[in-house]
């Protein structure tokens, strides 16, 4: 029976498809972890109060992706260089969506509206993000090899779009609802394409990896089809939508740290 579970238990068995899947998730990590590090320290003078939580937050992501490249050094495996078709938050950037880096990587102070933008971003993206791992922890979360690091890793997503719900009411409160309701559909719309494509390349390349037959291949082609159909009509609509989050103050404190992995 093809199934998430059983999906994803193929890709962890065999060493050179869980490489790949480590790999992208280490990637990609990582490269949140360096731009919400810029976005910090960009943060404008009427904001500051809101840069350790962005620090915190780059730090969460820095800590997964060294989870990921622990689980590879666990099994002795090593990180292969990530697809380009693969690399969702490149693919993001190249789609308009969150920040330019060449904003990041100038020295000039960001705007209110580009820390809407961010926080817009993040709260579609940690959407994913959060929904993915919970995934994960329901049928991994007691796992041997990776139990720990699916309950960690979900824990933090939860804080995280926790975080970004929190902020953006903040922000909606103090006169910047259309802004961020606009800036939200327009992150929303674009990363359900993007993960659709994503999705598909990384199916395609697990596929030849692990040798499955075509009509396997064209199954998980058409559900990934019919999953992006159902997000683009209605689905959408639940990365956009903003409540106060059960967890208040989500990334108040220190990172949380993993001697375990790292």
């Amino acid at each position: 029976m093809l199934s998430a579970k059983s999906l994803f238990q193929e890709i962890l068995d065999d060493d050179e498809s869980f490489r790949l899947f480590c790999s992208i998730a280490a990637s990609g990590e990582s490269q949140g972890g360096w731009e919400n590090a810029r976005i910090a320290a960009l943060v404008p003078e009427s904001e500051r109060a809101l840069a350790p939580k962005i620090t915190r937050h780059g730090a969460d992501e820095d800590k997964h992706g060294r989870i990921f490249n622990a689980l590879l050094k666990k099994r002795g495996l090593q990180p292969v260089l990530v697809p380009h078709e693969t690399d969702y938050t490149m693919l993001l950037e190249k789609h308009g969506i969150g920040l330019a880096h060449e904003k990041l990587k100038a020295e000039r102070p960001l705007s209110v509206q580009d820390l809407i933008i961010y926080l817009s971003h993040s709260r579609v993206t940690e959407q994913r993000a959060a929904e993915q791992m919970t995934m994960l922890r329901k049928y991994f979360g007691d796992h041997p090899v990776v139990g720990k690091a699916v309950k960690m890793i979900s824990n933090d997503e939860d804080n995280h779009l926790a975080y970004t719900h929190e902020e953006l009411l903040r922000f909606a409160a103090a006169g910047h609802g259309r802004f961020i309701q606009r800036t939200l559909r327009e992150c929303a719309l674009a990363e359900i394409r993007v993960y659709r494509d994503v999705s598909l390349a990384v199916m395609d390349h697990m596929g030849r990896i692990l040798g499955w037959p075509k009509a396997k291949s064209a199954l998980l082609a058409a559900g990934i089809h019919s999953m992006y159909a159902w997000e683009r009509f209605a689905g959408w609509r639940r990365m956009v939508a903003l409540r106060m989050p059960e967890r208040c103050d989500a990334l108040g404190g220190p990172a949380t740290t993993a001697p375990e992995f790292a």
